[in-house]
């Protein structure tokens, strides 16, 4: 590649007054939602010669490293229908993501510091292991030698029309404004190289799909045996001279961990776990974790418990342990209660209960190396908070144990309302194997657990931790469980979103339809739904307002927020607006307001004001405005961002 193609990075600018705004919360929002897109974005427009470990490190680091410093200016992408590209935040961090791409493609200098995109990234790194995408079939392998032989930015015009779907007016603006000084020559160049585009969404190009294989053993081993003999030397030294007479330790006056201690000697022994009897939940006036009973084909494996209960308390190195967001990771203070003690496919797995955390461990079935210990928060679980636990994942599907008045099992596609629930075999509460909602790539499908009791039926999605998170619909204040047809078609357009909700420690997910607004040109009538995530932790909520069109099989996130009242029980409010294109090619600016607001102004690039909870204003493609509403108490309301 000729250094020539790439500019130097051009100064921030200041922006212009047609410029959005962008700042490091709404830049982070759109990396965390679109991350698999960009990292692969970056993997393609790298420089082949790197090698595939490195092209997937240095992707993950050019992609983590795109965020703004503060508040920056990005120039208007189009707004598309699909709400990606009218995101400011992901216009911005693409762009970083190409710029730096491209940077790591230029030759080092000898009279010039090296940018940091060009030397071996700090971050991530993986130790003892060569990681790259799953290899493709025979088309992939013409593709990826055909790129090879593009420069770099005729390689980045090439994946920005494929993968991004851009234009070349936008390709030519996006290139321009990554330091390309000549963009005609990348495009002719790319034009040159065969259009295959469908491709690039092959695993061949995935870097967050990997496969791992052991780096150069006889040379890991003669550096391990010299760490080693370093580490015994400073070790030694630091014995002699961690030696005073007065026999100072770093922990003071305290016991050696454990010995003699009465209350941490009943926490690791499994003679004293609390094992509830199988019908206690039916005369208790609780319907919690703390009435269900133990089960599983292990509960009385003395040494599994044990096992667990120590892993607990003193968690090894080598042990891979995860904690939901806001719950306590340390040992238990007493006996806890055991809820199962099993094997799950090719694990035995123990699940604890210390009335404020559920607990799992899992261990291989032939050995002990590669033990997991998972934590997940759920004090004040009610009845259908405590429904289920997940007992297992593996190849993409999850097994769940269900509380003992669970009846009835099934897996839904929310994505299909109209279709049958799949019964679920449940033998001893655990339930057959069911394949979980999609990880990455496109959302064709996202499967939840129906789980029926002699209350009525309930959904559950699993997010990424130990417990699912319950869904529910209705007015924030007296939400109910999400299992009619009604709720089922309100879901169904929004269930992709819930991606965007995945390991922060959700404990349920309500979906309001808040207003229905009449678009312009006679192009029928969309909905605005607003999901609210609530935590185990009581805070960290995820705000979505969506937007809808007829017709549509999938809602547009219009604006996103955390940590705000808004569209739940304290105040229901909501306020958020979007640009639409009507059918006639006439771009509009709609907003919406919930019941109870009495006009909405829109300022900024587009100057109007309603009386009521909806507008409609002509708007031009691109435009940014801000939202101000007042209700009908007089308080005012802020628009969604």
């Amino acid at each position: 590649m000729q250094s020539q193609d790439v500019a130097p990075r051009p100064a921030p600018a200041s922006g212009s007054a047609s410029d959005p705004v962008v700042d490091v919360e709404q830049a982070e929002a759109a990396l965390v939602e679109h991350y698999p897109r960009l990292v692969r974005l970056a993997y393609l427009v790298l420089p082949p010669g790197l090698g595939r470990n490195r092209r997937v490190l240095t992707a993950h680091a050019l992609t983590q490293r795109a965020l703004p410093r503060g508040r920056t200016a990005t120039p208007v992408i189009p707004a598309q229908s699909d709400g990606r590209e009218g995101d400011p935040g992901y216009a911005f961090v693409r762009l970083q993501v190409v710029r730096t791409a491209l940077e790591a493609g230029l030759p080092l200098r000898r009279k010039a510091w090296p940018k940091r995109s060009q030397l071996p990234p700090l971050l991530p790194q993986v130790w003892g292991l060569r990681l790259f995408p799953r290899s493709g079939g025979a088309d992939e392998l013409a593709l990826d030698q055909r790129l090879s032989a593009l420069t770099g930015p005729a390689r980045a015009a090439y994946v920005l029309r494929g993968l991004e779907k851009l234009p070349d007016s936008d390709v030519r603006g996006l290139l321009t404004a990554a330091g390309v000084t000549d963009v005609d020559a990348a495009l002719d160049e790319a034009d040159s190289a065969q259009a295959e585009y469908a491709l690039l969404d092959s695993p061949e190009f995935d870097p967050c799909s990997l496969q791992a294989r052991p780096t150069d053993l006889m040379r890991r081993r003669q550096h391990m045996k010299a760490a080693l003999a370093a580490a015994a030397a400073v070790a030694v030294c630091g014995a002699l001279l961690g030696m005073p007479g007065d026999g100072w330790g770093p922990d003071g006056a305290a016991a050696p961990p454990y010995a003699q201690n009465p209350s941490a000697r009943a926490a690791l022994d499994p003679a004293l776990l609390l094992k509830v009897p199988a019908a206690a939940w039916e005369s208790s006036a609780r319907t919690d974790f703390s009435v269900w009973p133990a089960r599983g084909d292990l509960t009385g494996d003395s040494a599994l418990l044990r096992r667990a209960l120590a892993v607990w308390a003193r968690p090894g190195e080598t042990v891979q342990v995860s904690v939901t967001p806001g719950t306590p990771s340390g040992g238990p203070s007493g006996p806890p209660q055991l809820l199962y003690a099993g094997t799950v496919d090719n694990a035995r797995v123990v699940i604890l209960y210390d009335g404020l955390r559920i607990v799992r461990y899992a261990e291989p079935r032939d050995n002990t190396k590669g033990a997991a210990l998972d934590f997940a928060r759920v004090d004040g679980a009610g009845r259908a908070e405590a429904s289920a636990v997940v007992l297992g994942r593996a190849d993409g599907n999850v097994r769940y144990l269900t509380a003992p008045w669970v009846t009835k099992a099934a897996d839904r596609d929310l994505l299909k309302p109209g279709s049958d629930a799949t019964g679920l075999a449940l033998t001893g509460g655990t339930t057959a194997p069911m394949a979980g909602p999609a990880q990455s790539g496109p959302c064709t499908s996202w499967n939840v657990l129906q789980l029926t009791d002699a209350s009525g039926t309930r959904l559950l999605t699993d997010l990424g931790e130990l417990v699912p998170a319950r869904l529910t619909t209705g007015r924030p204040g007296s939400v109910k469980d999400a299992s009619g047809a009604g709720a089922l078609r309100a879901w169904a357009p929004f269930a992709c979103s819930l991606g965007a909700m995945r390991s922060a420690g959700v404990r349920s997910v309500n979906a309001w339809a808040y207003a229905a607004q009449p678009l312009p040109d006679a192009s029928g009538t969309a909905s605005w739904v607003c999901t609210r995530a609530e935590t185990w932790q009581g805070g960290g909520e995820r705000v979505l307002a969506q937007f809808h069109t007829p017709g549509g099989k999938y809602g547009a996130v219009a604006a996103k927020a955390e940590n705000v009242p808004a569209c739940g029980a304290k105040d229901p409010q909501v306020l958020a607006g979007v640009l639409w294109k009507s059918g006639a090619g006439t771009w509009y600016l709609l907003a919406a307001g919930s019941r109870g607001t009495s006009s909405i102004n829109a300022s900024g690039g587009v100057r109007a004001t309603a009386n009521g909870n909806l507008l409609a204003a002509k708007a031009k493609q691109g435009t940014q405005a801000e939202l101000k509403g007042t209700l009908e108490d007089g308080r005012a309301v802020s628009g969604l961002r």
